[in-house]
């Protein structure tokens, strides 16, 4: 039974009609959410799995966590929209500067249909399990990983096709660098770009249209900028 369930998510991933290739970034239409992170943390919920350095100063969020965390953004999303920002992956000899995992949930839902802030979770991955959502982890175990995944909210399901799970050094993370994040959910469009470069694309046949986005991240140190969400424009 546990296997044809599982069979069943990948074949959720799978399904649809292919979608057009797209060799460019989406364009932004009106701005529907924003942070600069000058003003303290309270667009944000953080569920932390061990204590962590969490601060937002001077137009950057800084996340310094030896574990499992992950900060929602407290409005809910509908699509079609896009999620930007930046984000750095800090080496600086600190004890959590590991250069590693790069992760977000969006579109997320709990598996009953309720808000994933309604559920408050320990920060430890597995957790989050129950959520309908898609989900990008980059630069994962140690920078040797970059995956997409679409959450069916199922414990212990978190379905993965081959071609969604990248190792080429190219799609991983560049310490101390500024990368750009997109996110894209334009109905059964969803996108993952890095920079200017798609590394994920997925025709939903039963695609989550709207919820909640999600910066994870585990063992790193993290700065964000310059965080975004628009209406797409078409």
């Amino acid at each position: 039974m546990r296997r044809r369930a599982i069979l069943g998510g990948l074949a959720a991933l799978a399904a649809g009609p292919a979608v057009a290739a797209s060799t460019r970034p989406p364009r932004p239409g009106r701005r529907l959410n924003t942070d600069d992170f000058r003003h303290g943390l309270e667009q944000w919920a953080l569920e932390a799995e061990k204590p962590a350095k969490v601060s937002a100063l001077d137009g950057v969020l800084d996340i310094d966590t030896p574990a499992g965390l992950t900060l929602w953004f407290r409005p809910e999303l509908v699509g079609p929209m896009l999620i930007q920002y930046q984000a750095q992956a800090v080496s600086a000899g600190g004890p959590n500067d590991r250069v590693s995992d790069l992760n977000a949930f969006w579109m997320a839902r709990d598996a009953d249909g309720g808000g994933p802030l309604a559920t408050p979770r320990t920060g430890a991955f597995a957790d989050y399990d129950t959520l309908k959502t898609y989900y990008v982890g980059q630069g994962g175990n140690g920078n040797t990983s970059t995956r997409f995944r679409r959450y069916v909210g199922r414990p212990g399901e978190r379905p993965l096709l081959p071609r969604h799970d990248h190792a080429a050094a190219d799609e991983m993370l560049f310490p101390n660098r500024w990368q750009t994040v997109r996110l894209v959910a334009d109905g059964g469009r969803i996108q993952y770009w890095n920079d200017d470069r798609k590394l994920f694309e997925l025709d939903d046949a039963e695609p989550y249209t709207r919820g909640w986005f999600g910066l994870r991240t585990t063992f790193s140190h993290l700065r964000v900028r310059r965080f975004r969400v628009y209406a797409l424009g078409h």
